[in-house]
């Protein structure tokens, strides 16, 4: 009894303190739930707009996606913004300190890695000197949106949620953060620094030229340029240098999925209406919600526009879409847009270098990173007449990054304003080449039929930089004499089979190429599919071109399909290994969740890249001291060499070739055995969908509030529906201008960055199973008017 007594007390007080732990959580709980209703983006109703002109009609369908009614451009702009900075301002303000190297003042110290290399490019400071050189019609457009972006933010009832997790509030958008938003893009889309014109000097040095050039071959026969040209094959080297005797050294990855995209363009020739149709679906890293905003943005009056597509949130023009009479998409060109150069410091005083126009100062500037709730660093940076200062040599000679990210030209936006208001083809190409953005492969068609590609942004005229590798620039052998004048940018205009096409590979030859420069261009297996599915068929409707977007089937790795088949022969009296075989010659060829086959030759594929370049860039590895990085376009080596499998090259440490494949597929057959057996071994238990909110990462629980369903999905990097987890189409579009309403369209996440939206996640399913809705908006279920 006096135990009990004494218990008794105890117990009661556990209970106490649970009951206080739950009444807590629930408190918890309940202003969680009130911050997430309160920052809800307004949908109904009447909202004052200061700056509005004429009033603007927003009407919202039931996947959110908004149509704005404008009298004015300007009205148009502040009305987007508003609607920006509702809904999506957590992300510009990730997107516009990305840009700045600025992110670990909102989330912490783990962001200093990011912010340390990209600081050094004081986007910031830049994009003060990027704004004061736009005109003055598009400095208006800036300033309107920027003033409806902070006032679309004041009208939520709280800040975004986020910002109540990282406690913290949010800074107001300026007019620079528009650009710095663009210079993110720039981080995304290409090298920010020297290290892969570093890593070509060092294969060349450590392996010698010739199978240097083997295993980062300029072309390959996958190539599918749309002006037919080849590139020579690089020979087969005699023998394996002496620096490779030492051993096999670790397996390389062979390179992950790069920023990249499909658009191609068939011409009214092709086409029921007389009209091109263009298809573009831009392949970045998925979050939620996606990087895209879509919207129908109509002005009314004398200068009316109806521009229908995604907008970028923190600009504030239409990025990709159509205007009626154009339509046009972005692939990642790929060009030359940087070089390494060696500083040559002047004898005996390191504060100067050499300059063909004589010495000159090295500038230095005090950068201070301030993580949250952490003490600040100072991050000094030290800047020459062609950039600054991202690495050093083992000598400690500076290596300047020059870029041309960092010129005023980097972002110019009278291309955009002139892109929504080109009525043909040609007005849309002289657009193209006023505009400043990370350089891109511009496909468009016009409803005339005519089709075109170019460049989009400026592009640098490079002299003596052929051979990608870092130079001094001190005598002025080796420099950039500016940029290209826009008839100096090369273009293909309605060519003979009405059909254009990209995949972030090489689109042309011989004086166009030498002039844009190899800035690592795809492997061709994605544009060849892409050019023989539109070789294909006679004529095109808008479900045909959506068809090639979601073609799953890797006729690029047949040759591998038979290469895995001829190594189970080889090995066939391992029974882990003869099991393979059924699935392997059923395999179907299509990247899609159910299928063995398909995930036993891409494993085959991966494993055997990752075993022969380990052994064969041993060397390389081993000068830079870290793993070497395979090159864009490494497989087709591995593919020839296990194909002819010439005696003098078999990787060291192995006797023949079979003994390779034979170590492949052991390799494969553990992997197999570790997922549980074949039946298990399918390639949707590797390929899923994987996209996440950027806080769910870190904040437990979060993800079941943010995040779709991570479910299997078909698709792979090799084929036109590229698809791996967190990666793949950040949106499909099939547009002909002049007949919007036939045109599709589907993206992930959904609209919305509240998951009390009530369209939240919305169209998530259709991206996933890859059937598209309508392009244009759908039935009202929403009506703002926002009034002066």
């Amino acid at each position: 009894m006096t135990t009990i007594r004494r218990r008794r007390p105890l117990r009661l007080a556990v209970l106490a303190v649970l009951m206080l732990s739950l009444a807590g959580m629930a408190v918890v709980a309940a202003y969680g739930l009130w911050v997430l209703d309160a920052s809800r983006p307004v949908l109904d109703g009447t909202v004052r707009l200061t700056g509005l002109s004429a009033a603007v009609e927003v009407q919202r369908d039931g996947q959110g996606v908004p149509t704005l009614t404008a009298a004015g451009r300007l009205d148009l702009a502040r009305a987007l913004g508003f609607l920006h900075g509702q809904e999506r301002f957590f992300q510009m303000d990730l997107l516009r300190r990305a840009g700045a190297g600025e992110l670990s003042g909102l989330v912490g110290s783990a962001a200093l890695p990011v912010d340390r290399k990209r600081r050094l490019h004081r986007f910031r400071a830049r994009a003060q000197a990027v704004l004061a050189a736009q005109g003055a019609e598009q400095r208006a457009l800036i300033a309107a949106y920027a003033a409806g972006v902070n006032a679309g933010l004041a009208a939520l009832g709280h800040a975004p949620w986020e910002y109540t997790l990282l406690r913290t509030t949010p800074a107001p958008w300026t007019e620079a953060d528009t650009f710095l938003v663009v210079d993110a893009m720039y981080f995304n889309l290409q090298s920010s620094d020297a290290d892969d014109q570093l890593t070509k000097r060092t294969e060349i040095e450590a392996l010698g030229p010739v199978l240097a050039a083997f295993l980062d071959p300029p072309g390959t026969p996958y190539d599918a340029p749309v002006d037919g040209s080849v590139l020579p094959e690089p020979p087969f080297p005699v023998a394996l240098p002496d620096a490779l005797r030492a051993g096999p050294g670790r397996p390389v990855d062979p390179r992950p999925p790069a920023p990249g995209s499909n658009a191609f363009v068939v011409s009214g020739r092709l086409t029921a209406t007389g009209s091109a149709i263009v298809a573009n679906d831009m392949h970045l890293s998925l979050t939620v919600p996606n990087i895209w905003y879509r919207a129908r943005m109509r002005v009314s009056g004398a200068a009316p526009l109806d521009l229908a597509g995604v907008t970028l949130p923190g600009t504030p023009f239409l990025i990709v879409g159509s205007n009626g009479h154009v339509a046009w998409g972005f692939t990642d060109g790929y060009i030359e847009t940087g070089d390494a150069v060696l500083l040559e410091l002047m004898p005996g005083d390191k504060t100067r270098y050499r300059t063909p126009a004589g010495p000159q100062p090295l500038l230095r500037y005090d950068e201070k990173l301030c993580p949250a709730r952490a003490p600040c660093e100072d991050l000094p940076v030290e800047e020459t007449i062609w950039g600054p200062v991202t690495g050093h040599e083992a000598d400690g000679t500076p290596i300047v990054w020059r870029w041309a990210a960092h010129d005023t030209n980097a972002v110019m936006t009278a291309g955009f304003v002139g892109l929504e208001t080109a009525r043909t083809l040609r007005e849309a190409l002289d657009a193209a080449h006023s505009a400043g953005l990370p350089q891109q492969n511009f496909m468009a068609g016009d409803s005339g039929g005519h089709i075109g590609w170019t460049i989009i942004g400026q592009v640098p005229r490079r002299i003596g930089l052929d051979d990608q590798l870092p130079h001094s620039w001190a005598d002025g052998t080796h420099r950039w004499d500016g940029y290209l004048t826009p008839a100096e940018v090369p273009e293909i205009v309605d060519p003979p089979s009405g059909r254009l096409w990209t995949a972030n590979a090489r689109v042309v030859g011989g004086e166009a190429l030498a002039k844009l420069g190899d800035g690592g261009y795809a492997e061709g297996m994605r544009a060849s599919r892409i050019r023989d599915d539109l070789a294909a068929r006679p004529h095109f409707a808008e479900a045909d071109l959506l068809a090639i977007q979601t073609d799953d089937r890797a006729a690029m790795l047949d040759e591998w399909q038979h290469l895995l088949l001829a190594a189970i022969d080889a090995h066939a009296a391992d029974p882990r290994i003869e099991a393979m075989r059924a699935p392997v010659v059923g395999w179907g060829g299509k990247a899609v969740p159910g299928s063995v086959g398909y995930r036993l030759v891409e494993g085959f594929r991966k494993l055997a890249i990752r075993r022969v370049l380990g052994s064969l860039l041993a060397p390389v590895s081993a000068s830079m001291g870290h793993d070497a990085v395979a090159g864009a376009r490494a497989e087709w080596p591995v593919e020839r060499l296990l194909t002819d499998r010439p005696a003098a090259l078999v990787p060291p440490s192995y006797k023949d070739w079979d003994a390779v494949t034979g170590a492949v597929l052991n390799a494969l057959a553990d992997a197999v055995q570790d997922a549980g057996g074949l039946e298990k071994f399918t390639w949707g238990s590797v390929n899923h969908t994987g996209i996440h909110h950027p806080l769910a990462r870190f904040v437990p629980f979060l993800g079941l509030l943010t995040d779709p369903p991570d479910i299997a999905e078909a698709g792979d990097a090799v084929v036109p529906r590229v698809a791996i987890p967190g990666f793949g189409a950040s949106e499909r579009l099939v547009v002909s201008p002049g007949h919007e309403a036939a045109g599709l369209f589907d993206m992930p996440a959904g609209q919305a960055g509240n998951p009390l939206a009530p369209y939240y996640l919305a169209g998530q399913g259709a991206w996933q199973a890859g059937t598209a809705g309508p392009l244009l908006p759908g039935q009202n279920a929403w009506r703002l008017i926002l009034e002066p």
